[in-house]
């Protein structure tokens, strides 16, 4: 399969890991942060880690954007739903959740409140056109790759004058964790962890185009190697890493050149401008509170706007005192770190977030890489 299969080639593995272990210095330790949540999944899923030199360190970073939302912003959707009597919609992994006193979306529903998955937001719109009496409300999630789709359902309702649709919005932005990450000293609190460099998202940089990474290079000094989610992927990323590293350079270099340009898709980014505006704040799982790291829905669309609809606000929530998923999602600790982390914690039963998506850290180390933490023991 084209494009798909070459890219996941184990004799080309095997000889892109021999390259690496050549470039990289026998005397000094790498850390790369993989930002992007599918990074991680292929990381792990692929065993990328083994083929790896000992003293290069993956770092998961908050790229998976059901890791990062808050226990408040799941608990609006579920006061919507039960209080407001609204048939709230959004993507599966989003029902999973751990929100407070122990519910999730999909406990909610268990409970009788009107909540449905859907796979897109154009799902979404289709429902509130088929249930003309319901009061309709997107859960809307993710980076700047599901933001464009969003924009066009809130255009598309107004265009065609639903009342019964609106858009609890929870986009965030992939620069501006970034930057929490290397300056925030809410971030840094609880420990820090050196980076070298960051693998930069794929799906993201289709939307927004590897300009936005300039200044992480420029300002920080941090190379920067945006990636496609392949393994063979990856690894390349990795050995562009050493190589910027090894040299004394802070580039931002583009290795999925197949999908992403300087530039990005400047049609998509004109439509979320049209739609959206930037927050002074969210609250980010992990990383607090982040200024301008997220999207509000613009006046000119408040009618489709949930927050102002409802006249709902958020409450912050403490996380679950057990969970270390706001240290892991700072890459400040491992999956394998947290004491209830694949015992209390598990895919089945998740505790905290990071456990929810298959591209959450702890979910991934747990179907992929939890049985290298158990020692070997000679017969």
């Amino acid at each position: 399969m084209k494009y798909v299969d070459e890219f996941r080639d184990g004799a080309l593995a095997r000889k892109l890991a021999a390259a690496i272990r050549a470039e990289v210095a026998p005397d000094r330790r790498y850390a790369f942060m993989e930002f992007c949540g599918g990074h991680t999944h292929a990381i792990s899923r692929y065993g990328v880690t083994d083929l790896l030199p000992p003293n290069v360190r993956m770092i998961h970073g908050p790229g998976c954007p059901v890791c990062v939302l808050p226990i408040g912003r799941i608990d609006m959707a579920i006061r919507l739903a039960s209080e407001s009597g609204a048939t709230i919609v959004t993507y599966g992994d989003c029902l999973r959740v751990p929100a407070s006193g122990g519910l999730s979306l999909l406990k909610a529903k268990a409970r009788g409140a009107d909540i449905r998955m859907v796979y897109s937001a154009a799902d979404a719109l289709a429902l509130a056109q088929k249930l003309p009496s319901r009061q309709v409300v997107f859960f809307a999630i993710g980076f700047e790759t599901t933001t464009p789709p969003t924009a066009l359902v809130i255009r598309q309702a107004q265009a065609l004058g639903l009342d019964n649709f609106s858009v609890l919005c929870n986009h965030v932005l992939t620069p501006s964790a970034i930057m929490s990450i290397l300056e925030s000293p809410d971030v840094r609190e609880l420990g820090t962890v050196p980076l070298d460099g960051f693998i930069g998202p794929a799906h993201v940089s289709t939307v927004i185009g590897s300009r936005p990474y300039d200044f992480f290079a420029e300002e920080y000094r941090k190379p920067v190697v945006i990636a496609g989610f392949e393994p063979l992927d990856v690894m390349q990323a990795v050995r562009m890493l050493v190589r910027q590293v090894n040299q004394g350079r802070a580039e931002v270099e583009n290795e999925f050149t197949r999908a992403v340009t300087a530039d990005g898709n400047r049609k998509a980014q004109a439509l979320v401008a049209e739609v959206f505006e930037l927050r002074r704040s969210f609250e980010w799982r992990g990383l607090g509170r982040v200024p301008y790291s997220a999207l509000k829905i613009r006046r000119s669309f408040a009618d489709f706007d949930a927050e102002t609809r409802f006249g709902i606000d958020y409450l912050a929530v403490a996380d679950n005192k057990a969970c270390e998923c706001g240290a892991i999602l700072r890459g400040v600790k491992k999956p394998a770190d947290c004491r209830i982390f694949g015992t209390v914690c598990t895919p089945e039963n998740p505790i905290g977030s990071c456990m929810v998506s298959s591209e959450g850290a702890c979910a991934a180390h747990y179907n992929f890489g939890r049985f290298r933490d158990v020692p070997v023991v000679a017969a």
